[in-house]
């Protein structure tokens, strides 16, 4: 803060506690210089949830002594804090060969973040962020699975496979209905089961293909939304 941010802030804290107000003109100037020196490098207010006057009205409110300006530096260099320690450094743009444009750029944006120019960057696992060039992937290969890996993963998930390819070919999708034979859920691979001689269903095997039934109400369910 510079010397007439500080003046306000004394202006503001003699109105919640008259018992700091200065006697005389140069008492003033001697507790401006003062709060000066030790708040230099404290900002009056960020866009990011730091305000001067709020960890005053906040000291007033908790503590029956006066304010001294260590206390605002105090809770500043709090507040800097909690702000690092939920910041978790993003991948710079800078090319990853030229160690001094990365060093500079991570220290920019901690910088930032320290100061309250920029808010704390999550960690993308858990706040579901993705990484910037995602849309740009995904538009390449038109799914979040490359085609190759896709290719490579079929004969291990042959139920998957044939659904997609039956909606690649235009067909119904019939895993997108339940199956009133085998009662497979939607989305799950029909169940090879049979009846026994007591009328029970037997055996649990997932089919590659789904049972009949269940392709005749998946082409239903399509006839429908296409009426529709």
């Amino acid at each position: 803060m510079d010397r007439r941010e500080v003046a306000a802030v004394l202006a503001y804290i003699g109105r919640l506690d008259p018992r700091t107000i200065a006697a005389s003109t140069g008492d003033a100037r001697d507790q401006i210089a003062q709060w000066q020196e030790l708040l230099d490098d404290v900002p009056f207010a960020t866009d990011h949830g730091w305000d001067v006057r709020e960890a005053i009205r906040a000291h007033v409110l908790a503590s029956p002594y006066p304010i001294l300006p260590v206390d605002v530096a105090r809770k500043w260099r709090t507040y800097r804090r909690d702000r690092l320690d939920r910041h978790t450094d993003p991948t710079p743009a800078a090319d990853p060969d030229d160690p001094a444009a990365w060093r500079n750029e991570l220290l920019g944006t901690r910088h930032a973040v320290a100061t309250g120019m920029a808010a704390p960057s999550s960690h993308r696992q858990l706040a579901g962020g993705q990484h910037r060039d995602i849309d740009a992937r995904l538009a390449t290969v038109g799914s979040s699975i490359p085609p190759a890996v896709r290719a490579t993963l079929a004969p291990y998930r042959p139920a998957r496979a044939a659904r997609e390819a039956a909606v690649a070919a235009g067909q119904p999708d019939a895993l997108g209905v339940p199956c009133r034979w085998c009662h497979a859920d939607k989305g799950e691979p029909c169940r090879s089961r049979r009846l026994g001689l007591d009328g029970h269903a037997q055996g649990n095997a997932p089919r590659t293909t789904p049972h009949p039934t269940r392709v005749d109400l998946a082409v239903a369910k399509l006839a429908r939304q296409e009426a529709s």
